[in-house]
């Protein structure tokens, strides 16, 4: 008999070699049914697995992340056999779940179109009502090696051949195909009851642009239909709110060939990043930061001592000064060290924190690029806090107050991720032992439950990351909170303790924005455009029925400018109608139109974006209406 504990902490007894499945039975047939896999001490299995020692094991449904990659992994594998029964010549590459779906790789000597996934999905249908088992079976290495030759499938070869010795090489058959595959798999086909192909794209074999370029099929799927088609709305909703098109239609910023990757602001989307530039500065003075500026162009040796040149080199731009090398800053954070350094501290001093609205460069693939999302220089909102240890927990609660009232302000909502130690960290496991510790203790304290996220932390210490949830329900990594141990012990950092001896702060490395230009992205998005009348570039259109009221428009213009509001004024020889439209389509907040009536009785008639018209109201009444909300920061959503 072996021992399973089971999520909830209960424990029971199975015998050896029992399947997965066989104990979700036992624990509830309401939960078999709706089971897809398994966690066998924290690793994904399949169902069909069986236990042979004492473990840990939680049962996987669609509502757990790892049970939809094991189900999307498996749609995956569907795609790849319809593929293969449609278009036998079709070479094999990979096939993975990802974040919202999956994909498939394959190398075919004629374009497949957006046309042709109607036709693969109807061979997938046909495959998932065929309810195939997916059977696991491992081969040694040279008879795995074979057997893919025989099905001239070279990229597998390639993958067997590049395996480290002594790595289980195994399979997995549904029916007539079979595939190279670590697992784990749903029991069979007919679990991916809904599913869809969404696009055709290219991509370098394993990533790496000297490779041959394959195309990629993009899919998602769920367990149930209505699931998907709520999935797809959202999609469409998406595309509605894409803010590359957004950021064109009104003005706000341009990509240009001349700059790939690098965004240029237009005076409208300027606004918008001053207004919040200024509200981050406002809520950080009120919390106790100083404001510093640090230069982009630093010594190379600075990265070597920083780690970034071991961890982050690729992702860098360099240049030479006086024949010796620079690099352009990808982080913040040696500056501000080197802000910190500059002076003796004493405990008294801390926690000092250092605030920082800087411009930091890194290299992107172009492929990579996505208007403001992925861009190749942009805005870290970064602050860099140095405490004593016994001020960690009060110091990562404050941050995290901080970021909550900052996205309460936008409508957003959140989740949060611990992420730990990675492979590839610096530092003693005492260290890192004492930062996780601090993080998990500060979100106790703040009463925030938090999923972990193992091996993802920074190189240098663990992290916090705020994921925002943006109004059609899509998330963004924003905020990130770290907890470093190892730059100031890179950088000789030392405070004056208590003792009158040197000790070494623990720095804290947080963003709120995260970068100035993907928030600007996220809320064009979040928004669609129509910003909050407290961020909107323009606040108010004033437009004039005919031209006898313009001596009055301009009176009520000058009121506005005069009261500090963005405001715009449209006297062109057009129809009334038309000019409310084109207001519409700029997303402006408030219309006021002026006809004789108006300016008879001193009044503007108001027209609002989101509530449509408002009746006619005196000046100081409407400028008080404006003032409450934008001060208030009322968000329109």
């Amino acid at each position: 008999m072996v021992k399973v504990t089971l999520k909830d902490g209960k424990s029971l007894e199975v015998e050896k070699g029992t399947k997965i499945e066989e104990i979700a039975k036992n624990i509830s047939l309401g939960l078999y049914k709706k089971s897809l896999g398994a966690k066998v001490n924290g690793k994904r299995a399949e169902l069909m697995a069986e236990i042979n020692e004492d473990c840990t094991l939680e049962i996987l449904t669609f509502e757990d992340e790892d049970g939809k990659w094991i189900l999307r992994h498996t749609a995956s594998h569907i795609l790849a056999q319809a593929v293969k029964r449609l278009y036998p010549a079709v070479k094999l590459a990979i096939g993975p779940a990802i974040d919202n779906g999956f994909y498939y790789d394959f190398d075919a000597d004629f374009p497949i179109t957006e046309e042709m996934l109607t036709t693969i999905e109807k061979e997938m249908g046909k495959i998932v009502k065929e309810n195939l088992p997916l059977e696991r079976f491992e081969l040694p290495r040279l008879e795995a090696i074979d057997f893919m030759k025989q099905k001239d499938e070279d990229y597998k070869v390639e993958l067997i051949e590049d395996l480290p010795e002594g790595e289980i090489i195994s399979f997995y058959k549904q029916g007539d195909f079979t595939d190279l595959c670590a697992g784990p798999h749903v029991p069979s086909t007919g679990k991916v009851k809904a599913f869809k192909l969404l696009s055709v794209a290219g991509a370098y074999w394993r990533g790496n642009e000297k490779n041959k370029m394959l195309q990629r099929i993009y899919g998602t799927a769920f367990i149930k239909k209505a699931a998907l088609d709520e999935y797809l709305n959202m999609l469409e909703e998406a595309k509605k709110r894409d803010h590359r098109k957004i950021g064109k239609e009104l003005d706000l910023f341009s990509m240009h060939e001349e700059g790939p990757g690098f965004p240029f602001f237009h005076p409208k989307g300027m606004v918008i990043r001053n207004i919040l530039e200024n509200y981050w500065r406002e809520v950080h003075t009120k919390a106790d930061y100083d404001e510093i500026r640090t230069p982009i162009i630093l010594n190379e040796e600075l990265w070597h001592q920083s780690g970034h040149w071991d961890h982050y080199k690729e992702n860098m731009y360099f240049t030479k000064i006086d024949d010796n090398d620079y690099a352009i800053k990808p982080m913040n954070c040696p500056g501000s060290i080197l802000v910190y350094k500059n002076a003796i501290h004493s405990y008294r001093e801390l926690p000092i924190r250092l605030g920082e609205l800087g411009l930091v460069h890194r290299h992107e693939k172009s492929g990579a690029l996505q208007g403001l999302m992925r861009v190749r220089c942009f805005t870290q909102d970064d602050a860099h806090i140095f405490m004593t240890k016994d001020q960690i927990t009060e110091e990562i609660l404050g941050v995290i107050k901080l970021i909550d009232s900052f996205y309460k302000v936008f409508g957003f909502e959140y989740f949060v991720e611990l992420s730990t130690r990675p492979e590839n960290s610096m530092g003693s496991d005492e260290d890192w032992e004492i930062a996780t510790k601090g993080l998990i203790e500060a979100l106790k304290s703040a009463g925030l439950k938090y999923k972990v996220n193992e091996g993802d932390g920074a190189f240098y210490g663990p992290k916090i990351d705020f994921h925002l949830k943006d109004c059609i329900g899509r998330t963004w990594q924003c905020g990130t909170i770290q907890l470093d141990f190892q730059l100031p012990e890179r950088f000789d950092l030392t405070y004056v303790a208590a003792d009158g001896e040197k000790h070494r702060p623990v720095m804290v490395h947080r963003v709120v924005f995260g970068s100035i230009e993907r928030f600007i992205g996220i809320l064009i998005e979040h928004y669609a455009g129509a910003f909050p009348t407290w961020l909107a570039p323009v606040q108010v259109r004033v437009m004039n029925i005919t031209g006898n009221q313009l001596e009055y428009l301009n009176e009520v213009v000058g009121a506005l400018k005069d009261a500090g509001f963005r405001v715009e004024s449209d006297t062109r020889n057009e129809k009334i109608g038309y000019k409310i439209r084109e207001a519409q389509l700029q997303k402006i907040p408030y219309m006021l139109i002026i006809g004789d009536n108006e300016v008879k009785e001193g009044n503007v008639s108001v027209r609002s974006r989101k509530d449509g018209d408002l009746g006619s109201l005196n000046i100081e009444d409407f400028l008080l209406k404006l003032k409450a909300e934008v001060d208030q920061k009322i968000n329109s959503i």
